[in-house]
């Protein structure tokens, strides 16, 4: 529970955006909604249709006109009684809405999403629908959004839990050999045949964590950096790209003296492009400072674009890296060097197509999404670490005869498979995520 909460308070709160605004919605959920409503309204709407309403305060004067929508429980987001006031957006008309709501006893204002929390609660939602929808609203790019979507269903629930039988299915067997071993009807040896299923379990977790990376990638941002020698167009192509002065432009070299980075929407994914400092030998303190954090960002790059000015190139990076791809800038000037993939002139425009193209192809590779289910919280995959390491303890445990201490480790596993999605000790986390909702979800 989030510090200061009561679940048997009625909450309310502005759900939609920064004001002024055409539309603002204020909604509101509890056992007090209902009376709220008609203290407001003089009377309840029909349920799920809006009625154009005028809103009063206490002393019967008007607040505004708009509409109200009432959801009765169980069948509504929070699995409440609910209700929404469509108002018009100023900043005056909503405060003073606010303000009436606050004064009505045992209603308050909700804190950071705390709607969510109580969908989750109530079981509108489980965890990890939970978290897709906190994705769905933070997300900026086309590939973020169907992420999102795709993750907000009960599809990784369904799979955690038929991970959890298989486990319990096997503890079963083991605990039988255990407890009635002299029993007829209890196979002999009958732990010897599972540790073939439990190690193909194992195997199916640790392909599953592997498709974090694909998540990642589409969550935080595929990254780029731009390397090079001082003077070989890294801030102007940073510039260019970005359609903003992020980075500044000079002849003089090692101008860029830290790592700038851009978010860019790169045909549906976003990428975080990284202008770095420019690599050479001559180089002053504070320089050597931003060539260390040059090298830092290109090894933590997926592709690395390897800028050399045609007049003069000087290459600073080796190309055998799958990674780098060298391209030749300034090429208005003089051609591009023959082992440069792609020549560019940011002033004309040349070439600057033919690398977003790339970008987008190296981008897709790496953060191709498939329907198959994966992880896309770091929190889930320390779940299923904790899980995938204590099969892989029960499976040692158990071929050294010790099955009670291997039937141990398996209870271990499927509780870490059960906090995933909020259906074992996860009451400190949920502070954690809900917080990162924003307020009025």
């Amino acid at each position: 529970m989030l510090l200061g909460q009561n679940t048997s308070d009625t909450i309310f709160a502005l759900s939609t955006g920064q004001l002024p605004s055409g539309i603002a919605v204020v909604r509101v959920s509890g056992n007090l909604t209902f009376p709220m409503v008609r203290a407001l309204c003089g009377s309840l709407p029909q349920a799920r249709q809006a009625k154009l309403v005028q809103l009063k305060d206490e002393d019967g004067r008007l607040i505004d006109h708009g509409l109200c929508l009432i959801f009765p429980a169980p069948h509504s987001f929070t699995g409440e009684d609910c209700a929404e006031f469509q108002v018009h957006g100023g900043k005056a008309v909503v405060n003073k809405l606010l303000e009436v709501l606050g004064r009505q006893p045992h209603c308050r204002m909700a804190e950071a999403g705390e709607f969510a929390k109580r969908a989750f609660l109530n079981g509108k939602l489980n965890l990890t629908e939970a978290e897709a929808l906190a994705d769905l609203i933070d997300a900026e790019t086309e590939a973020q959004r169907q992420f999102a979507l795709s993750n907000h269903t009960a599809a990784h629930e369904a799979l955690y839990e038929s991970w959890r039988k298989k486990l319990l299915h096997i503890r079963a067997f083991m605990e039988a050999e255990l407890d009635f071993a002299d029993e007829s009807d209890v196979p002999e040896d009958a732990a010897s045949w599972i540790w073939g299923d439990l190690q193909a379990l194992q195997h199916e977790v640790q392909q599953h964590i592997d498709g974090y990376r694909v998540a990642e990638i589409i969550r935080e941002g595929f990254r780029i950096a731009l390397i090079g020698a001082p003077n070989a167009g890294k801030s102007t192509l940073l510039n260019h790209l970005a359609k903003r002065e992020a980075a500044i432009v000079s002849s003089i070299p090692g101008t860029t003296r830290d790592v700038i980075e851009v978010s860019l929407d790169l045909r549906g994914y976003k990428v975080i492009l990284s202008d770095t400092a420019g690599i050479r030998e001559e180089a002053d303190e504070i320089e050597v400072i931003g060539i260390e954090r040059s090298v830092y960002a290109a090894e933590n790059a997926q592709l690395i674009l390897h800028l050399l000015d045609s007049r003069d190139p000087i290459p600073v990076l080796a190309d055998e890296d799958e990674r780098v791809l060298s391209i030749g800038t300034k090429t208005d000037l003089a051609p591009a060097p023959a082992n440069c993939r792609l020549g560019i002139s940011v002033h004309t425009n040349v070439g600057i197509e033919q690398l977003i193209e790339l970008m987008t192809t190296r981008c897709e590779a790496l953060a191709k999404y498939t329907a198959a289910v994966s992880p896309f919280r770091q929190r889930h995959v320390k779940e299923l670490r904790h899980g995938e390491l204590a099969i892989t303890r029960s499976l040692e445990l158990g071929r050294q005869g010790h099955l009670e201490l291997a039937a141990e480790e398996m209870r271990e596993a499927s509780n870490a498979l059960a906090r995933i999605c909020g259906k074992a000790d996860v009451e400190e986390l949920l502070g954690v995520i809900f917080s990162s909702f924003c307020v009025g979800k």
